[in-house]
């Protein structure tokens, strides 16, 4: 993320992410190939997520 991410704030943003994503997770089956885009609190992706096939 480097040192200026997020305005000086990553790790406060990343746990508001973190919380914000972790509530959403009831909308999605989390079955192998289900994913979504994951966005800042200025509604910039972010990253990404996706469910994956064991190995």
């Amino acid at each position: 993320m480097g040192e200026t991410a997020f305005d000086g704030n990553a790790a406060g943003e990343l746990g508001r992410i973190l919380r914000y994503w972790g509530g959403n997770l009831h909308h999605f089956p989390l079955t192998p190939g289900d994913g979504s885009v994951i966005y800042d609190c200025q509604y910039k992706e972010a990253g990404h997520w996706r469910i994956t096939e064991a190995e």
